[in-house]
């Protein structure tokens, strides 16, 4: 990840954990929320403008750049290798999938039925696959990012395209906490990579409400996925009724 992205992301991290926002940010810098949006978005921070954005979470740029270099050693992406190791035991993926939810040990064993052993023998594959170091007392510190990104076409991906995807679908989403919107009209090129520009914000906004999250009790947490898309598709019944295919490159 660059300097410049890594200092931001990790800059709207801590602003978040101290509740504050955007219109917060302007009025301290004197500039339109549209401005502040924008200089986040491309990471052109002056030093003065960073220094009293620090400033109003009473943070040092000493600071903030230290918290930035404890990032810069985090794993963003995992090896095939890792992924298939991962995929290929499930006791191995509940446990990782544990520890990247900042849970320790005692909290792992009282959830899952695992014994001591097994659970010492998870955490050690996961010390060999280098996503965490275990330490003595069965603590756990973690390498990997929690927001670590999946190999495209990998082994996790095409774990969850497999078995899991299907699963989560299969609910009428109308339960507390459940939503499911599906739209349908005709974009053009340039509104599509604009709404998936607003789907990887909508991603980072779930990661930093995750990290902010952890500061709770885990009996307030719950388990939660969000699943996001937006394609170029048209339904087959549709395809089949036309006098001819859409021969259209996106």
């Amino acid at each position: 990840m660059a300097q410049v992205q890594l200092v931001v992301k990790t800059l709207k991290r801590l602003l978040k954990q101290h509740g504050k926002n955007y219109k917060e940010v302007a009025e301290a810098l004197a500039l339109s929320e549209a401005s502040v949006k924008r200089i986040f978005s491309e990471g052109s921070f002056s030093l003065d403008r960073l220094e009293a954005i620090c400033g109003l979470i009473d943070l040092e740029l000493s600071d903030l750049f230290s918290e930035v270099k404890k990032q810069q050693h985090r794993i963003y992406q995992l090896t095939e290798d890792q992924e298939k190791q991962l995929v290929a035991n499930e006791g191995l993926f509940i446990v990782a999938n544990s520890v990247l939810n900042r849970w320790d040990f005692e909290m792992i064993q009282s959830m899952y039925e695992f014994s001591e052993h097994e659970l010492i023998q998870h955490l050690a594959q996961l010390d060999r696959l280098k996503l965490i170091e275990l330490l003595p007392n069965n603590r756990i510190k973690l390498i990997v990012d929690r927001n670590f990104n999946w190999i495209k076409y990998g082994p996790i991906q095409r774990f969850f395209e497999q078995k899991m995807q299907a699963e989560f679908l299969r609910s009428r989403f109308n339960q507390p906490g459940e939503k499911r919107v599906f739209v349908n009209g005709m974009l053009s090129r340039q509104s599509n990579q604009l709404l998936q520009e607003k789907i990887l914000r909508l991603v980072d906004e779930f990661n930093e409400r995750h990290a902010i999250d952890e500061e709770l009790p885990l009996e307030d947490r719950f388990g939660s996925s969000m699943l996001v898309a937006l394609r170029h598709w048209e339904p087959e019944f549709f395809e089949k009724k036309r006098r001819a295919l859409d021969a259209r490159q996106f």
